[in-house]
């Protein structure tokens, strides 16, 4: 499992490479979807912190937190720490492989808005809306959308796309 901050850097980077603009909720939006798509493709999770059901769809904390600074302007910076010696710290992904998966995340998602992102992530039976409004979710901050959830979803998602080319 990689650190949700590493996923964010390896958006991010991405971004600052190819001159894609990415504001703090399209970047939450990616992270949670990268995750989604993962679990639903390995039945292994992506990164290692929940995603909870927040007022404007699933958000991951710490990708939340690390970029809220931003606001709706696009972020220039990758996540970091500092170092007892004082020297920055990156989150770097810790298996290389997962950089392929994650290309193919941004190829197909990078071109969408941030507002286009959140509405594929709060269509009606999606995690997010089942948690939000069916379980709690609304009436308790931070509940954590269930990975067996998000799993099934995106196993979902993977198979109709399956059978749409298929029946192309």
């Amino acid at each position: 499992m990689e650190s949700p901050l590493a996923v964010a850097n390896y958006f991010i980077t991405k971004s600052l490479e190819t001159g894609q603009l990415l504001t703090p909720m399209k970047l939450v939006k990616l992270v949670y979807l990268a995750h989604g798509w993962y679990l639903g493709l390995t039945n292994q999770p992506l990164i290692s912190e929940g995603a909870e059901a927040w007022k404007y769809g699933p958000v991951v904390p710490s990708v939340y937190d690390n970029f809220k600074s931003y606001r709706g302007n696009p972020i220039t910076q990758l996540a970091h720490t500092v170092t007892p010696t004082g020297q920055l710290s990156y989150f770097p992904l810790t298996e290389p492989k997962i950089g392929e998966f994650l290309d193919r995340v941004w190829e197909v998602y990078n071109q969408y808005s941030a507002v286009e992102l959140s509405a594929l992530t709060h269509q009606e039976n999606s995690p997010w809306y089942e948690t939000w409004h069916q379980n709690g979710g609304k009436e308790n901050y931070g509940v954590v959308i269930p990975n067996h959830r998000i799993e099934q979803h995106y196993k979902h998602l993977a198979e109709n796309n399956l059978k749409a080319h298929a029946a192309a």
